[in-house]
């Protein structure tokens, strides 16, 4: 498998029922309300909860909590997180209650016109959203060109023999395979927001978020 075989495929899905799909899910995340600090920070606890856990689980404790981010306890948080079957209840508290802090920068922040300022200041800020988090963030509001490189992404552009596996994610090989990601999204005419669902669907046949 090669390139072209990976561009083949997902132009077939394009012409699937799956593209109205994911159609749908890039329009839900471009009405959020980002002038709200409060459901822009929601949004943000969940992406603090998926990294390394199910992304269903997630949506599943996220939609439940909801508005307890916002102002439960560290450690009430933590024992929601735990009786809910979360597997880092109280990492995951602790990252929601010091990140809360960021709360009311969020809608300024997200009006910054260099959108690569506004991925940094969130890795920088926000306890426990590195740049693949962030970049999920991002897309959940209604961003387009960040890359969400988790290793259902990676392991697809190995088995097509795009890139080698890397041994560590670092912030170069990041931006480096945000970039390939880029290149196969002017390739396909999609926004890095709809390949992202894309290679997600062709990876694991589901459409979350």
């Amino acid at each position: 498998m090669k390139l072209d075989d990976l561009v083949d495929r997902i132009e077939k899905l394009k012409d699937s029922n799956i593209s109205n799909t994911i159609n749908n899910r890039i329009n839900e995340f471009k009405d959020l309300n980002k002038d709200s600090n409060e459901d822009l920070f929601k949004e943000m606890c969940f992406c603090i909860l998926t990294a390394n856990f199910s992304a269903e689980r997630s949506i599943k404790i996220h939609d439940e909590i909801n508005d307890c981010f916002l102002t439960n306890s560290e450690k009430d948080l933590a024992i929601k997180l735990k009786k809910m079957g979360h597997r880092f209840p109280n990492a995951r508290a602790k990252y929601i209650s010091e990140s809360i802090k960021c709360k009311n920068e969020l809608s300024k922040v997200i009006k910054y016109h260099d959108f690569n300022k506004i991925r940094d200041w969130i890795v920088k800020n926000v306890k426990g959203l590195g740049y693949k988090e962030s970049s999920h963030f991002l897309r959940n509001i209604g961003f387009d060109d960040f890359a969400i490189i988790d290793f259902h992404i990676i392991d697809l552009l190995v088995d097509y023999k795009i890139i080698s596996k890397p041994k560590i994610l670092t912030k170069k090989k990041y931006f480096e395979i945000e970039n390939i990601l880029r290149e196969i999204a002017d390739m396909t005419n999609l926004s890095l927001a709809e390949l992202d669902l894309y290679l997600w669907y062709m990876e694991t046949g589901k459409i979350l978020k």
